[in-house]
């Protein structure tokens, strides 16, 4: 298995962000998908980070 880029993370979370919009009458899996992408969105800014050392 690869490790993901940057760009990668960063459109798994736009995915997650997707799917929640659609999940407006189920709340709390709109809430875990937000943590999901908030997860990639953090993971995207590590690995930017990482591309830059």
């Amino acid at each position: 298995m690869s490790k993901p880029t940057a760009e990668q993370a960063l459109a798994n979370a736009a995915r997650l962000l997707e799917a929640a919009e659609m999940e407006l009458t189920n709340q709390p899996l709109m809430e875990r998908y937000e943590e999901l992408a908030s997860t990639w969105v953090r993971m995207a800014e590590l690995l930017t980070e990482r591309e830059r050392v």
